[in-house]
């Protein structure tokens, strides 16, 4: 079942064999756990690893020099180097001369928050269909210490709307979902928010807040408790523009099986459509049908049973390869995190050891350091990863788009294969180019983003009809009427038809001169997580500089592994939310 977000359990005395125990047992969250004694077993790799990942997060700046995270996180040049290192070698960051960037494949730490508790798989259906039905954009949010993060949303395409990308925070105070939240906090925690609030007034540590003026402090206070206690009162909270002026917010909270909060829903609007009170007339009722749906969903949800999941990096193989350079218990700690995604709630260390292959020892070090950093709950159950996981680079990773994914690799291929690369996606008969990196020959070809062309005569358009069903590639094809673009072109339905076939047989398309006297064209499927074709990548040449067969050769492997990695990017960042295609 799905864990509650905000509940804290301490564990069970006695389960010496699943638990984490001695003078580091005891359950702490947020800024306690890092103000605490270190307990005496941390992985300082581990933790030193996670802070330079929040620090690249957490502020404005996509590009960061490791000089600059130096001094936000006051480790060593030294060490930022051999953290950034064995990131980049994990895919986790990736390297731009001399600037460092998060990697889609750090978005696989969130995602394991994600499946474990597996609120968007069970409960993001009913977001899109109370959106639907309400014509507004619908959010999914769960609470983390004083703040709550976003975990998905369905959007409505209007000039006034609103977006929170999935991993997003905002302070309670600044939302609906918060009012709900807060109403089980206890005297400590309200301490704690009254803190975070005296330390940042202006709550600039929240990237997703748009700025305002602070207002003051008691005001804020005294209006906040008062939005608590009518949520405490009535089970509805209700924001009337204190995210940003024109925003409006009503939401109900989402309860387990065992009757505890597990999230909120929410209903977003603007004031060029609705006042608070209209808002609330119209999507209380919905709203309420909603939580019933969901709520049933979680009831009825069967305990995932452990997968596969993703492969671990080959963390022997690196660290043989890299010597002192690569941080293995680095790497192995993120691998216990990733883990945790290939189980629905908690999991038993055990468990985690047998799904990471690392021995029950270094798994369990690895729980210690997590817990402590507030990012691991333990539980009678087991372990259980929280919301706090996101913020290692989710919220960023999670706005990427096609091209942003696509653009370092096809850098990459073009510097490989010297010839020019694009990636392509279908539109409507045709193909549309989202990205291109031009080969570094004097003679190129020369396309730029946006151009459209006709997808029966393009290696990438034959490979995205030929991952069409059968009875949508048949139609499709019915409807396209091909002419000669050159005295090579495929002009009849029925040529159209088998080199499509062939094409989706073999897995790569090959055009040769079809298109224009001259150009080659060698292309393969850029898919998602679920193995569909989103969109294509070619390599683009002059027919008269090789002969087919040496092309072939020499452009298919390459060609195959950028598409690979590409799709896995993709597959990272989509696996919870649309990946848009630019």
């Amino acid at each position: 079942m799905p864990q509650t977000a905000e509940a804290e359990t301490a564990p069970k005395a006695g389960a010496e064999a699943e638990t984490v125990t001695g003078a580091e047992a005891e359950t702490v969250t947020g800024a306690e756990a890092e103000a605490e004694e270190a307990p005496d077993e941390l992985v300082g790799p581990l933790e030193r690893g996670l802070a330079v990942l929040r620090a690249m997060a957490a502020g404005p700046d996509v590009r960061h020099r490791p000089g600059d995270l130096a001094r936000a996180t006051g480790l060593a040049r030294s060490t930022i180097d051999r953290i950034a290192t064995t990131l980049v070698r994990l895919g986790v960051l990736r390297a731009e001369g001399r600037d460092l960037l998060l990697a889609p494949g750090a978005a696989g730490l969130g995602n394991a928050y994600l499946a474990s508790s597996g609120l968007p798989e069970l409960l993001g259906p009913h977001v899109v269909a109370l959106a639907d039905a309400l014509d507004e954009s619908v959010s999914l949010a769960v609470p983390d210490r004083d703040g709550v993060r976003f975990l998905t949303q369905a959007t409505r395409r209007r000039a006034t709307a609103s977006s929170f990308r999935p991993g997003g925070l905002l302070p309670a105070e600044r939302c609906a979902p918060g009012a709900l939240f807060a109403a089980r906090w206890d005297a400590a925690d309200r301490e704690r928010w009254r803190a975070r609030r005296a330390k940042d007034p202006q709550a600039t540590g929240f990237p997703s807040l748009p700025p305002r003026p602070a207002a003051p402090p008691d005001k804020v206070e005294a209006e906040f408790l008062e939005r608590v206690r009518e949520a405490a009162e009535s089970g509805v909270a209700v924001d009337d523009q204190t995210i940003e002026p024109g925003l409006l917010a009503v939401a109900l909270p989402v309860r387990g099986p065992g009757g505890a909060v597990v999230c909120a829903v929410g209903v977003v609007s603007h004031t060029s459509r609705h006042s608070a009170a209209s808002l609330v007339d119209a999507a209380l009722a919905p709203l309420r049908r909603t939580v019933a749906a969901m709520e049933a969903a979680l009831a009825a949800a069967p305990v995932a049973a452990a997968s596969a999941g993703g492969a671990p990096a080959p963390v022997a193989v690196l660290k043989e390869e890299l010597g002192s350079g690569f941080l293995q218990s680095l790497a192995r700690g993120l691998d216990v995190l990733r883990a945790f995604g290939s189980v629905r709630g908690p999991v038993r260390l055990s468990e985690l050891a047998r799904l990471t292959g690392l021995p029950r020892a270094t798994a369990r070090r690895s729980l210690i350091t997590l817990r402590h950093l507030g990012y691991v709950r333990e539980e009678s159950g087991g372990f259980v990863v929280l919301p706090r996981v996101l913020e290692l680079g989710h919220a960023r990773l999670s706005g990427l788009s096609l091209p942003e994914i696509a653009a370092p690799h096809l850098v990459d291929l073009v510097l490989r294969v010297q010839e020019s690369a694009s990636v392509a996606v279908l539109d409507g008969d045709d193909i549309r180019y989202v990205a291109r990196v031009a080969g570094t020959r004097i003679m190129h070809i020369d396309i730029t983003v946006g151009t459209r062309l006709p997808a029966y005569a393009t290696s990438m358009g034959r490979v995205l009809l030929g991952d069409l069903s059968p009875e949508e590639r048949a139609s499709r094809l019915a409807r396209i009427t091909p002419s000669a673009l050159t005295p090579y072109t495929v002009t009849t339905h029925e040529g159209l038809e088998k080199v499509v076939a062939t094409t989706a047989a073999r897995g790569y398309g090959w055009v040769e001169q079809e298109l224009e006297e001259g150009l080659r064209s060698l292309a393969v499927a850029v898919t998602d997580g679920e193995g569909r074709a989103v969109a294509a990548v070619n390599v683009a040449l002059h027919a008269g500089r090789t002969t087919p067969e040496e092309s072939l050769t020499a452009l298919l492997p390459a060609l195959r592994e950028t598409a690979g990695r590409i799709s896995a990017d993709v597959a990272a960042v989509g696996r919870f939310s649309p990946v848009p295609t630019g």
